[in-house]
């Protein structure tokens, strides 16, 4: 209330005034700060109202708005994972049904009328699969890894291929954990490509321009650029710094400058006139006679090691270092590739699926560089992508069509640049373990003679090569021979070699002869090649004891060339893409060709594609329930920072009524008082 304070007895009517007015101020400030809680329903609403809880409030307010906004993301990966987990379960519906067709068409109660009827089912199923691949929800294709707004399957060459990129998209979670809210290539639909790896190493030759960044080094470990120091004839060390070389002729040119500078120094003379050059894959000193020259490593360093420098004494008779191992780039000249045969010819791509195929010749005459080969094959061959494998030494062929079979051919007649480039898909050193889509080559091996209990080799043989005249001999594939395709080859024509100077199999026909047979490779189509030279009928191929040798490499379906006098087996080492469209294909292909042992592989294949999608299932419901955690947490977490903040800044309504109630009282008070005291006069105090 407005008073005179007690100590003034008298005071001037001005300074009265002040005191009221000032009261009355104080007054009404109280009340505008009551109003404002009362109608804002907070007690703080600026910094200035109380520091401490406006800084409290400011941070709770920031954690709620993350919060609120995760609580989103939650919500939309819950919605996400329901639909994953939906079209995951179409999918496993589909593969059922497709394994359930597969099985009922392996027994003999099948025929050729009711597979191609059931055919035609599992083509609906393909385009049932399409349409699940393409599925999308909130305008995010589901299987469409880091780039969800475009559909990630796409048909071409009679199959499909995955164009997504990157492993998916993730909500999140907070700073420790994300979950996925789409998926990317090799999901449960399988393998989005297959590689051919490449068998040769190309082996490139160093040139001035080649970049340290390109070589794997002596200790194949790269290049480490620093400090490196040479002695001449054992005498004190010379540093050289390597520290901020880019290329060979970096190095060259600063080794050769600090040793002459050495010569110019001491008076003497340390290299010839070819000085410090590059020879194939190394550095090549040309020390004069007489003369040895050493570098090693200061300290810790490592440069001289990587360069192949350390730990040979160079002289006239040891001129050259260690092979750096240079890696292929795109830059790599084409002449600087070793087992080459230049210009390069055409390369084969054929795409097979049943009983036809489409082929792609690449003339690779004009190629310069490496990154030239890649572009005319990519370029030429859609669906097939080509690239420097991840230790530089090689090139590698992706088939990203699913479906289709991949093989990679000489053109016939022509060079054998696909041998040369370590890129044909069917050569020497092919591992017989790719044969058949990974599943390798089945033999029978170490039957034992009920009779005599020992191992014995009638029981043991896998097939018979029946030559044009009559004569056959035997082929008993051990576990040696089917490593690679060269091993088989040698095993068949030592067989038939074995086979001349033992009694003939066929009394009736002509003995074997040399020459009359040979196993090998074509200039060609893939597969493996049975010549003969004798006159007759085509050769022919039947399994012997059961074995599955004959039809896993092919003999079984191969082709007779007559004009060559030669079976070609039927290519088996193709490059496939593993995944559930590729199954699918296969199935609806082996029933149209009343194939009984395909329908059995596409049945076999089914059943690991159905354990993919439980994985994936297993996988998705880990992720949602995880997501269901964390929301309640999330709620849970919201709902205490929002006591807290409450407590902060809303406004109490009981308390603040009472302050509002008696400040309007003690404005009363202030305003009845103030008009008394304003009304008294000297007599009033004389009295």
């Amino acid at each position: 209330m407005s008073s005179i304070p007690s100590n003034l007895s008298r005071v001037p009517n001005l300074m009265s005034s002040r005191f009221l007015l000032n009261s009355l101020n104080r007054t009404n400030l109280d009340l505008l700060r009551v109003q404002t809680e009362l109608a804002s329903n907070k007690s703080v609403t600026r910094f200035s109202d109380n520091g401490v809880a406006a800084s409290a409030i400011s941070i709770l307010q920031d954690r709620l708005e993350r919060g609120s906004q995760r609580l989103q993301n939650l919500s939309a990966a819950q919605g996400t994972l329901n639909y994953l987990d939906s079209t995951l379960g179409d999918a496993t519906t589909l593969v059922q049904e497709a394994k359930s067709i597969a099985s009922d068409q392996i027994g003999i109660t099948s025929d050729a009328a009711t597979r191609a009827n059931q055919a035609t089912v599992i083509d609906g199923m393909i385009r049932s699969l399409f349409q699940l691949a393409n599925r999308q929800t909130n305008g995010l294709f589901i299987f469409g890894g880091s780039t969800p707004t475009r559909a990630p399957i796409e048909e071409l060459r009679g199959g499909f291929r995955y164009v997504g990129q990157g492993s998916g998209l993730v909500t999140d979670l907070g700073t420790w954990d994300s979950i996925p809210i789409t998926l990317g290539g090799n999901n449960a639909i399988g393998e989005t490509s297959g590689r051919l790896r490449s068998t040769i190493d190309l082996d490139p030759a160093i040139s001035a321009g080649t970049r340290l960044s390109d070589l794997n080094g002596a200790r194949a470990l790269g290049i480490t650029r620093g400090e490196i120091a040479f002695r001449v004839n054992g005498g004190a060390e010379v540093r050289v710094d390597l520290s901020s070389v880019d290329t060979v002729a970096d190095v060259v040119n600063a080794l050769q400058s600090a040793i002459q500078a050495y010569e110019a120094q001491q008076g003497t003379t340390v290299l010839g006139p070819a000085g410090v050059a590059v020879s194939a894959n190394s550095l090549r000193f040309d020390v004069a006679a007489g003369v040895t020259l050493e570098f090693v490593d200061p300290g810790t360093g490592i440069t001289a090691a990587d360069l192949g420098l350390s730990g040979i004494v160079f002289d006239d008779s040891t001129p050259d270092g260690t092979d750096l191992d240079p890696r292929i780039s795109v830059l790599t000249p084409v002449s600087a590739l070793s087992g080459l045969t230049l210009p390069l010819g055409s390369v084969r791509f054929r795409f097979g699926q049943g009983t036809g195929s489409q082929i792609s010749d690449v003339d690779l005459s004009s190629a310069q560089t490496v990154g030239d080969i890649i572009s005319a094959v990519q370029a030429a061959v859609p669906g097939v992508r080509m690239a420097i494998s991840s230790n530089g030494r090689g090139l590698d062929i992706f088939n990203e069509v699913s479906g289709p079979s991949l093989s990679i051919e000489e053109v016939p007649g022509g060079a054998n640049t696909a041998t040369e480039l370590g890129i044909r898909s069917l050569n020497a050193q092919t591992s017989l373990s790719e044969f058949n889509n990974g599943r390798g080559i089945r033999i029978v091996t170490d039957r034992i003679n009920p009779q005599t209990g020992i191992a014995d080799r009638t029981y043991n043989t896998d097939f018979r090569i029946t030559l044009g005249n009559g004569q056959f001999f035997d082929v008993d594939l051990r576990p040696q021979d089917t490593i690679t395709v060269q091993a088989l080859i040698d095993r068949i024509n030592s067989e038939f070699v074995t086979a001349i100077g033992q009694p003939p199999l066929n009394p009736d026909a002509p003995p074997l002869a040399p020459g009359d047979f040979s196993a090998g490779l074509t200039n060609g189509a893939n597969g493996i090649a049975l010549t003969q030279t004798v006159s007759g009928g085509p050769i022919a191929v039947e399994k012997l004891n059961n074995s599955a040798a004959a039809e896993d490499l092919g003999f079984l379906n191969g082709s007779y060339d007559s004009a060559t006098s030669t079976l070609i087996a039927q290519d088996r080492a193709q490059v496939r893409v593993n995944n559930l469209f590729t199954t699918l294909i296969e199935l609806r292909d082996a029933l149209r060709a009343n194939n009984s042992s395909g329908i059995t592989v596409a049945g076999e294949d089914l059943e690991r594609a159905n354990d993919r999608l439980a994985q994936a299932r297993a996988l998705v419901g880990v992720h949602a329930n995880r997501v269901i955690r964390a929301v309640q947490r999330q709620e849970d977490l919201i709902t205490i920072d929002e006591q807290m903040r409450s407590s902060l800044q809303d406004v109490d309504y009981s308390e603040a009524s009472i302050r509002f109630s008696l400040l309007q009282t003690q404005l009363q008070a202030a305003l009845r008082s103030g008009a008394i005291s304003q009304n008294l006069t000297l007599l009033d105090f004389l009295r």
